[in-house]
């Protein structure tokens, strides 16, 4: 009897899983296999909502590999020993996975795929669970990789979304006699200090919890998307992306999904898709420059004149953190965050320009902070999003845009529903102040008992002021960059 171990990193599912379907096309025997090497990462291991996310993840996937007859083995790093000591007490014959593309484990799958083949003396395959498109198979004409993601949309379209799904097996083999892991709470995953009372609250973790997320899109949001997705005050998006993240579920079941939505919606699901395509995007851009985690792709960047996160600006980076920079959006925005582990993709944007315009602090401070809490920290997509909106990465956004968090607030939240959710402080505030307290009448102020500096704070930085100082240093850049 042929036995192969399926090694699951970020596929935590069972249906349209290549590796584990063809583990069992191939073998007799599967053996279900969880490394936990978060060292392995570098820089950009797990974060704090993250390792919630995962805790619980692996709990559903345990109970779903049960379900179907298997279990799910548990082992902890350094990955090369784990397999090397499964293989020996499995009698293994081959590993299989599913590919990641961030750098470190990039580089760490390929050493590992040698050792097994020309050490191991195993066959190792990997499949693609994770793109649409794997970062190397979408070229512009000149054979370059895309910088901008309008012809990159447009050439996938002519290319065809892919939507062919891989069978689930049921029931699995029985993992053999003997083998025995790590239990999920040895992990030692969640928090010591139970801040994550909010996760628990809005999340359901686990391919079941994907897919009931999805058929709520489908059924109740998707229709009204191209109105809805742009206000934070509504459940108007598909909120799929901790589940694609940790491969709860894939972009071909979803792509699968939104074509097979009765009645079809091409308006409303293209410009989902397009969302879809923008991930994709991003980790096109990540295996192709694969410094911009921590550096910029345009180099002019390098030398901007931020501000010193631990000198003089350490108390306006802890009170974005915090969502107490007297900018209701930005703070609604910064306390969803703490709260659920997530924030509405115009918040993020809000937010992230704030912090990189109108404060000058460095991108990087940003998306360090987004990394430990966001609960879809995901690096390609991480990556795109801070550099797009700081201006100095691919595609980005004009440095001399800065979202004024006020007018951006009356726009896509106009009856304040967001923002008296989350800033209940000013929530008595009337409409047309309370998205620039400060604009206020003392006597509005007065009127509803809410004192700036007293009840919420005056506003760390002046919109008008530090937009003007933002793109006098943006012009320090040099004239390429207007």
């Amino acid at each position: 009897m042929s036995t192969a171990i399926v090694w699951f990193r970020r596929d935590l599912r069972l249906a349209d899983n290549p590796a584990l379907a063809t583990a069992c096309a191939r073998h007799d025997r599967i053996v279900p296999l969880f490394v936990h090497a978060p060292d392995e990462e570098g820089e950009w291991a797990p974060g704090g909502a993250q390792r919630w996310w995962l805790h619980h993840s692996l709990d559903a996937l345990a109970e779903a590999f049960g379900s179907a007859g298997s279990s799910l083995v548990i082992r902890r790093g350094p990955t090369q020993a784990a397999l090397e000591a499964l293989v020996h007490e499995s009698g293994a014959t081959a590993v299989y996975w599913n590919r990641l593309y961030d750098p470190a484990l990039t580089d760490r799958d390929a050493g590992i795929k040698q050792w097994l083949q020309a050490e191991a003396g195993v066959e190792a395959e990997s499949f693609n669970a994770a793109l649409l498109f794997e970062p190397w198979t979408v070229r512009t004409g000149q054979g370059q990789p895309y910088r901008v993601f309008t012809p990159f949309w447009r050439q996938i379209q002519k290319v065809g979304l892919p939507a062919n799904l891989h069978a689930t097996p049921d029931p699995l083999p029985r993992v053999p006699r003997g083998i025995t892991g790590d239990s999920v709470a040895s992990l030692e995953l969640l928090p010591q200090v139970r801040w994550d009372v909010g996760l628990g609250e809005t999340w359901t973790p686990g391919e079941v919890g994907a897919h009931e997320r999805l058929a709520f899109f489908r059924n109740g949001i998707l229709a009204d998307y191209g109105s809805r997705r742009d206000e934070p005050g509504r459940d108007g998006t598909s909120a799929l992306s901790p589940y694609l993240h940790f491969g709860e579920i894939g972009p071909r079941q979803i792509v699968h999904a939104i074509r097979a939505t009765e009645p079809p919606d091409a308006s409303a699901a293209k410009k989902y898709l397009r969302q879809i395509a923008w991930r994709e995007f991003a980790h096109h851009l990540l295996f192709h420059f694969p410094r911009t985690p921590t550096e910029p792709l345009d180099p002019k960047f390098e030398t901007f004149p931020w501000r010193d996160p631990r000198g003089e600006a350490a108390p306006d980076l802890a009170a974005w953190q915090a969502g107490r920079t007297g900018v209701p959006l930005v703070d609604a925005g910064m306390r969803q965050l703490w709260h659920s582990g997530w924030v509405h993709n115009r918040v993020r944007m809000v937010a992230a320009s704030f912090l990189t315009k109108n404060l000058q602090l460095h991108w990087l401070e940003g998306a360090r902070w987004f990394w430990d809490t966001l609960v879809d920290a995901d690096l390609a997509s991480n990556t795109l999003g801070w550099q797009w909106t700081a201006g100095c990465g691919a595609d980005a956004a004009p440095y001399f845009r800065v979202f004024n968090p006020a007018r951006q607030g009356e726009r896509f939240d106009p009856n304040a529903r967001y923002v008296r959710r989350w800033v209940p402080e000013i929530a008595a505030l009337p409409d047309r102040y309370i998205h620039a307290p400060w604009q206020a009448p003392q006597k509005v102020l007065d009127g509803v008992g809410i004192g700036l500096g007293r009840d919420y704070p005056h506003p760390i930085a002046d919109l008008a002021a530090s937009r003007r100082a933002a793109l006098d240093a943006f012009q320090s850049l040099g004239p390429d960059n207007a």
